[in-house]
């Protein structure tokens, strides 16, 4: 009887044993699964994360592209600006410059008619002292009004 009991004994106890082992298998099978589906979750998220930072990087290289284009059309517009008032003020200095040739040959214009009439009314009189005096007084007038 004592062997009997001892025998039974081992059975249940390799019974147990089985049961254990088909139970840590089964455990750690869930938990595999379980670190795998929490794997996939998690590279899922990394992988999108990755995808936005890659897009991210190549949006960045063409606002940093379009910047640069932008900055250097930016530049050659106010070089041409720069180029566009300088030839306005070239034009206004050279219309300055024609004024002042203009009111210079109006002057000598009207001194020229002056000693001509000048030279006219000397040759219909007889002093040749009046031709002098009239051609001085004559361009002084000329001058004055010029200016």
């Amino acid at each position: 009887m004592l062997t009997s009991m001892v025998k039974e004994h081992h059975k249940e106890q390799a019974k147990r044993k089985q049961e254990q082992e088909v139970r840590r298998k089964e455990a750690i099978e869930a938990s595999n699964e379980l670190t795998q589906s929490l794997v996939d979750t998690l590279n899922v998220g990394v992988a999108q994360a990755y995808l936005n930072q890659k897009r991210l990087d190549a949006e960045a290289k063409q606002l940093h592209l379009g910047a640069t284009n932008f900055a250097k059309q930016t530049h050659q517009w106010l070089q041409l600006i720069d180029q566009f008032s300088t030839a306005l003020k070239d034009l206004g200095d050279v219309e300055n410059w024609a004024r002042s040739i203009e009111g210079d040959m109006h002057a000598i214009n009207q001194t020229l008619e002056l000693a001509y009439k000048a030279s006219r009314a000397t040759q219909s009189s007889s002093g040749a002292g009046n031709v002098v005096e009239a051609s001085t007084s004559m361009s002084a007038k000329a001058n004055a009004s010029a200016t």
